[in-house]
């Protein structure tokens, strides 16, 4: 049976609460390698949302997680990759090898970090969690988390910048498999602006509801900001609007049991009724009526 939570709200884990930091306490990047141990933390049992970045880099684990509403059954030499929004669960503890690799959206923030935050990887514009890697691919990202390691474990006048330097070559590289694994091309001006919209999106959905406020933050009109998103996507831009509340909404009716008032005044809507009506017009039924046929769906 697929867990069910206990308590009212999703908590949200640091990587020092798991264990991810290497034993230095709260950190904006860590990487810690693991050979065959058996992480276990009863917390990951339940759905959670993690403060940070989160990409684990799969030698050899067997088992099966959730990212949101969708479960992984985890392969070899595969990377899974995971943004602070996303809510996530294991189904049970099992044995390890690989990498664990952390960095918080304050790493990101930072002004030598530009070119990260535009990365493909980063922003994830196709909602992708599992990168598949070639042998190739796999003794390359191996030997760039082994400098990161060792670059990590020698704290210094250096040791950021080697860190930086190195996490944007494997970063990169993963982006290019990234897009030759979900788009197969290189992005246009406007598939840019695309995702920028998008990040933007996940960064105030529930403040914003409307176009023109992210067309003002993006210092462009919303006439034009409309037209490219329908070019690129297909979708009205205040489909994508709509789409990212009831993905939210979603995660609230099946992750946890707020009521329905709750999360509608938790995604910005100023009243329950408003929230029941927009719901039932995106997914065709009631907040209630979803919250009831998923539950029974993964029981």
């Amino acid at each position: 049976m697929y867990p069910f939570p206990g308590k009212p709200l999703i908590p949200v884990y640091t990587s020092e609460h798991h264990g991810l930091t290497g034993g230095k306490g709260s950190q904006p990047f860590s990487i810690v390698q693991s050979e065959g141990a058996l992480v276990y933390e009863e917390d990951l049992l339940i759905p959670h949302r993690k403060s940070y970045y989160l990409l684990v880099f799969v030698r050899q684990n067997q088992g099966r997680h959730w990212v949101d509403m969708t479960s992984y059954a985890r392969k070899n030499r595969t990377l899974y990759f995971t943004a602070p929004h996303q809510v996530l669960v294991k189904e049970a503890p099992t044995p390890f090898w690989g990498t664990y690799l952390t960095f918080t959206p304050e790493f990101l923030a930072l002004q030598q970090h530009a070119a990260l935050r535009e990365l493909p990887l980063i922003l994830n514009p196709h909602h992708g969690h599992e990168l598949r890697l070639s042998e190739a691919d796999w003794a390359f990202a191996e030997d760039m988390l082994a400098k990161l390691a060792a670059e990590y474990q020698r704290p210094g006048e250096w040791q950021h910048r080697m860190l930086t330097a190195y996490l944007t070559v494997l970063l990169t590289y993963l982006s290019r498999l990234y897009t030759e694994q979900f788009t197969g091309a290189e992005p246009s001006a406007d598939q840019l602006l695309l995702r920028t919209f998008r990040a933007r999106i996940e960064e105030s959905f529930r403040e914003q509801h409307a176009v023109g406020a992210y067309a003002a933050q993006l210092h462009i009109s919303a006439g034009h900001l409309s037209e490219v998103v329908k070019a690129q996507s297909g979708r009205p831009a205040i489909k994508h609007i709509h789409e990212r509340l009831v993905l939210e909404a979603r995660r609230l009716l099946f992750y946890t049991p707020l009521s329905l008032k709750e999360i509608a005044f938790d995604l910005g809507f100023s009243d329950a009724s408003y929230f029941n009506r927009f719901f039932k017009r995106e997914v065709g039924t009631t907040p209630a009526e979803y919250r009831s046929s998923i539950r029974k769906m993964y029981q």
